[in-house]
């Protein structure tokens, strides 16, 4: 029988603390064994890099082990992530090695250290998921919008609550925020961790994109996630 998440507060009285020993510190634990089991780009991700024109300048923020620098050797991707040892796996990995135009390095999803306004496209693939207030969310987004330029677009996923048919058996009515158990092992023995997850229900993420004054040109289900092609909102600030 599956493990079973438990659910999380809405709003917990120290989001950092939550984020740091059910986010971060999970990640840095499990980051081999995660790293194995994400290989295979997804195909909405892959069309998107793609399409990018050849020489255009772009983030994979919250990278992992780095699957999508190395979908379009026509373009330039800076890879960041909160995981060090994500990062270290990035760093050595086949996806970085094998193109010149990659740099990867350690850095939050809010406190990005990237210019503003520089970057051609963005791809922050299940990350904002990870902050645990909606004011942190929002702020994740607006992050994203920053970096981009003028007319730039970025690709986002979040894990949906629409999940009916997955094995997780998600749905309307069921909690938002979750505890999602990982198996590995450590030293030869079972080892069961928890993530901190924010379940977007339908029309969330559209609804965080507006409020951070972007704008939603395109948005889909795939995957147990929803995503969204977004840019800056007219007013955007």
């Amino acid at each position: 029988m599956p493990l079973q998440s438990q659910s999380a507060t809405p709003h917990p009285a120290d989001p950092l603390k939550l984020e740091n020993t059910h986010v971060h510190a999970i990640y840095d634990e499990i980051a081999p064994h995660f790293s194995q089991t994400r290989y295979k780009p997804w195909p909405i991700v892959q069309r998107y890099l793609e399409s990018r024109p050849r020489g255009s300048v772009g983030l994979d923020i919250g990278c992992g082990n780095g699957k999508y620098l190395s979908v379009n050797p026509e373009i330039y991707i800076l890879g960041s992530d909160r995981s060090s040892k994500l990062i270290e796996l990035a760093r050595t990995g086949k996806e970085v090695v094998k193109k010149r135009f990659v740099d990867v390095g350690i850095a939050d999803g809010i406190e990005a250290p990237f210019r503003k306004s520089r970057f051609d496209f963005a791809i922050s693939i299940a990350v904002v998921h990870h902050f645990a207030t909606p004011e942190r969310r929002l702020e994740a987004v607006r992050s994203i919008l920053r970096a981009l330029r003028q007319g730039g677009t970025a690709l986002v996923y979040v894990w949906a609550l629409e999940q009916k048919n997955s094995r997780r058996g998600w749905d309307e009515g069921h909690a938002q925020d979750v505890m999602v158990p990982w198996v590995t092992e450590k030293d030869g023995a079972r080892m069961v961790v928890e993530r901190y997850y924010h379940l977007y229900r339908k029309g969330e993420i559209e609804a965080d994109v507006e409020t951070a004054g972007g704008k939603v040109v395109e948005g889909g289900y795939e995957r147990d996630n929803w995503w969204v092609i977004i840019e800056r909102g007219k007013d955007f600030r």
